[in-house]
């Protein structure tokens, strides 16, 4: 068992349990500052909520990085929905950079690529109480105010973000399901 979890990726996670998760753009390029860009994420979301993949009860994409709060429930083909959002994102944003010119930027030295756009491993943390479930959900909401260089006055100024939903009840985003309205499938631990 200890091996196990000494091996264990930091981006690991189980179908059925709700995680926090972060992905960060490689070497923080700030490639996300693009409209164009937030909504191939939004589209790749949308795409695997559909399905019915995952359950995605919020998000926030900033420049660099995206935080998003979900259950992952099946495989889409034979990868988790973790990768299929990965690989579905990297495709569209390496065409992007090749037509703007800055590949280069993306460069790794690996064996089995020459790009990188995603940062290797990005972190999940189980939300396994309530209490860290609301400490992550405030500062995926509080991310657009309280970063460097903030692209938004407040949180719910901020379109790419689930902030409204959740404080006006805004839906703009058919995927977004609300985490206090969920039924008993999930128990926190206190």
């Amino acid at each position: 068992m200890k091996i196990q979890l000494k091996n264990q990726r930091k981006s690991f996670q189980a179908l059925h349990k709700i995680y926090f998760w972060t992905a960060i753009i490689h070497n923080g390029y700030p490639l996300l500052e693009d409209d164009n860009q937030k909504e191939k994420i939004i589209e790749t979301l949308d795409f695997l909520s559909a399905k019915k993949l995952v359950t995605i009860y919020a998000f926030v994409i900033m420049p660099n990085h995206i935080h998003v709060i979900w259950q992952q429930h099946g495989f889409y083909g034979k990868e988790m929905p973790l990768s299929t959002f990965m690989k579905k994102t990297a495709r569209h944003f390496k065409y992007t950079i090749v037509q703007k010119g800055i590949l280069n930027q993306f460069n790794v030295n690996a064996a089995n690529k020459r790009h990188q756009l995603w940062k290797r491993d990005s972190p999940a943390c189980e939300l396994y109480s309530k209490r860290i479930l609301q400490q992550k959900l405030d500062h995926i909401h509080a991310n657009p105010v309280s970063e460097i260089g903030q692209p938004a006055d407040a949180e719910t100024h901020y379109r790419y973000s689930s902030a409204c939903y959740y404080q006006s009840g805004s839906h703009d985003f058919g995927f977004l399901n609300d985490i206090y309205q969920r039924g008993n499938e999930h128990t926190f631990y206190q």
